[in-house]
């Protein structure tokens, strides 16, 4: 494993063992509203800071962008400007879910060199399932290697959704409307990065988001590519960095649903 991974993966540990104690005791978790039906909680910030001290001890010229504190340059600077390296990190992702007890949330750290993606941990505490993947090396699920479903016809498939009204049905007016309503079921999940793993393990047959934000994508695209998936926008192309707008799916299913959005 490269050190760089195991490094991270100890960090969402430690992480994760912040998250699981406050879920023993929710009740007395402090909870503040950042926008509508945008929570963040003391356990939010308290795993994103356990997360960069292990990582800035580790690697004091790296940089971080976090979901909660934003970008932070590294505690050793080499050179001016962004640093070559920068960290990426949702220290839980799924808030409502975790406020509520509904366990489906995760961690998502990804390591950045130069805006490219080339080492990536999802922990789902309540699983104990770490997802982990690096450029060129294939995605994993703890020990064992992964794939991405290897479905081929889109009427069976079960697909992801973080879009516009998928909570209370897609409307019929949606570009989202026949793509979905052709697939054998949806879900919604409430963590984006746990779609993104699941896609890359073959839970979910293909994924699809509008408006993430960096730490929704960064890990979990790189586990998708590396179990065998694509990720592009909506018109198959490569701007879904900067848009937020994101399919995720095995290749065969990819090709379907992009067929849906453009028809």
């Amino acid at each position: 494993m490269h050190p760089m991974l195991n490094t991270a993966i100890k960090a969402a540990r430690r992480a994760g063992t912040i998250i699981n104690r406050a879920s023993l005791d929710l009740e007395h978790v402090s909870v503040a509203r950042k926008g509508p039906k945008d929570y963040v909680t003391e356990v939010d910030r308290a795993a994103e800071e356990a997360i960069v001290e292990i990582l800035s001890e580790a690697y004091p010229d790296h940089g971080f962008i976090g979901e909660e504190s934003g970008v932070r340059p590294p505690l050793e600077p080499r050179g001016e400007g962004e640093p070559e390296f920068q960290w990426v990190i949702d220290p839980l992702d799924g808030t409502t879910n975790f406020i509520h007890g509904f366990p489906a949330y995760a961690i998502s750290i990804a390591l950045q060199q130069r805006g490219q993606t080339m080492q990536a941990v999802i922990f789902d505490t309540t699983r104990n399932e770490i997802f982990s993947a690096t450029r060129g090396g294939g995605a994993f699920l703890n020990d064992r290697r992964i794939r991405v479903s290897g479905l081929t016809r889109y009427h069976d498939a079960l697909i992801g959704a973080h879009v516009p009204d998928s909570g209370a049905g897609v409307k019929s007016t949606s570009p989202f409307a026949d793509m979905l309503a052709d697939c054998a079921a949806v879900r919604r999940v409430g963590a984006t990065v746990l779609d993104l793993a699941y896609v890359a393990c073959g839970r979910l047959d293909g994924f699809c988001a509008i408006n993430l934000k960096p730490w929704d994508l960064a890990a979990g695209s790189l586990l998708v590519t590396e179990a065998g998936g694509l990720v592009a926008d909506f018109d198959g192309e490569q701007t879904w960095k900067e848009t937020g707008n994101v399919l995720a799916a095995s290749p065969k299913i990819f090709t379907q649903m992009l067929a849906h959005l453009q028809d």
